[in-house]
């Protein structure tokens, strides 16, 4: 199907940017911070729940050596909108080896709650999982070989195995350059993982060039499990667009539906974005403008689906859409 490229990087009307956004920037944190942002969210013991990344120094530090200033923060509220931030990050890895863990993704299953994560490390790039039950105390159940990140997991258990969504770096077998794609794989106890397959490339995707990956974990609907995924276009010709001395990449929000039975078969995906840059605060003044990442997907019992998302990789926004609408894109 032919997409003009006018209407290829527009943002689909079901979706609506709420009037409150950011919900959550530096400001609103009471610790050194200069960017709070791809944050995963979730409701756990019947309150909503976002923990943060927070990227703390300066806007110097941030351009010259970001890795070394970056640690988890926690949020709670009533309504999803209005956030209490703690007085203290809450997880923070470092060694001698791991150089940061970062972009969290929340997941509840049988009544804990799960943390992915991403780790920087002297030899590449790994995937976390912990589990907690206070946000206090971090259990790391594993931590993969490099390189991976973008890791998310499924609600429930498919087939008696645990899920998960993932963006391995296959740089040598795609060409030597930016070509990341999204797989899946299982986990019989969320330690050891395999029976791994391809499930969306980058070829797949109209609005796509340089990587697609998970965003926020799916959610259960009864056409599917609807499912958000990054997706990047880079044009050599964007300059200087954001703090770094140049930002050539586009990052969009795309949405797809996956087999309630079998996770590797999509059953239906829109081939526009969901939420392409647009409002302001996405693609202006920010540390690197034009991108939207989400990170948590809420279903709220009226059918309404609370989507959050870094914008700029500066601050936490809030989308809303109908349920209904959301499978309705997808499967047109």
């Amino acid at each position: 199907m032919y997409i003009p490229a006018a209407e290829l990087f527009k943002s689909s009307s079901f979706i609506h940017r709420h009037a409150s956004n950011p919900i959550l920037s530096a400001g609103n944190v009471p610790y050194p911070t200069a960017l709070t942002f791809n944050a995963g969210v979730t409701k756990f013991n019947g309150k909503y729940v976002m923990v943060f990344r927070n990227d703390y120094g300066s806007v110097e530090e941030q351009s010259l050596a970001p890795h070394s200033t970056t640690d988890l923060g926690i949020a709670y509220s009533s309504d999803g909108i209005r956030w209490e931030v703690g007085t203290k990050p809450i997880f923070r890895l470092h060694d001698e080896e791991i150089i940061r863990a970062y972009d969290p993704r929340l997941t509840v299953l049988d009544g804990r709650c799960y943390m992915c994560f991403a780790v920087d490390t002297k030899h590449g790039i790994r995937g976390g999982i912990a589990v907690t039950d206070d946000f206090e105390r971090f259990e790391i159940l594993s931590l993969s070989t490099p390189d991976l990140r973008n890791m998310v997991l499924f609600p429930e258990k498919i087939g008696g195995k645990y899920v998960r969504l993932e963006r391995p770096f296959t740089i040598y077998s795609r060409g030597g350059v930016d070509r990341f794609d999204t797989w899946v794989s299982e986990s019989p106890d969320l330690k050891h993982w395999g029976g791994s397959e391809l499930l969306l490339a980058v070829e797949h995707v109209p609005f796509a060039n340089d990587k697609v990956g998970p965003a926020a974990p799916p959610i259960w609907t009864s056409r599917g499990w609807l499912t958000t995924f990054h997706a990047v276009d880079i044009d050599q010709a964007r300059g200087k667009n954001g703090w770094e001395p140049s930002w050539k990449k586009r990052y969009t929000a795309g949405i797809m539906l996956l087999d309630l039975h079998h996770p590797s078969r999509i059953v239906g995906m829109s081939r526009t974005p969901l939420l392409s840059p647009e409002a302001s605060y996405e693609v202006e003044g920010g540390f690197r403008n034009d991108v939207i990442f989400p990170g948590g997907m809420i279903l709220e019992e009226t059918g309404e689906v609370k989507i959050y998302y870094g914008a700029a990789d500066t601050t936490v926004c809030l989308a809303t859409a109908d349920v209904n609408d959301l499978v309705q894109l997808c499967l047109e």
